[in-house]
């Protein structure tokens, strides 16, 4: 009786305690839909903070981010999360060469 009742603490651990509450696949697609929405978000307003000091690199917003969302339409929601902070990564980047460089002149000897 011992055995069987760990067998079933053992096989009710594993499951994912899904009897009680556990994930549902709408629940984990709702949340990977969310989490999508909430990576692109965050690379548009990236961008912009990019744009405003003239940082903003070439394809970051018209192919990365535009296939980020076009994955996003499609369900991939996986491959939009890794677009859209492909994204916020050159947003981030090009803010950071905008600033380093902004008060870059010709050197003089």
């Amino acid at each position: 009786m011992k055995k069987l009742i760990m067998f079933g603490a053992l096989v009710f651990a594993l499951n994912g305690c899904s009897i009680f509450g556990g994930e549902s696949a709408e629940d984990a697609a709702a949340r990977d839909a969310a989490a999508a929405r909430s990576a692109i978000t965050a690379a548009e307003d990236a961008l912009k903070k990019a744009r405003s000091v003239d940082g903003e690199w070439r394809d970051s917003r018209k192919k990365i981010l535009k296939k980020a969302k076009a994955a996003a339409s499609k369900g991939d929601f996986k491959k939009a999360v890794e677009l859209a902070n492909e994204a916020k990564f050159q947003a981030d980047a090009g803010y950071a060469q905008a600033m380093e460089q902004k008060d870059a002149g010709p050197w003089l000897f």
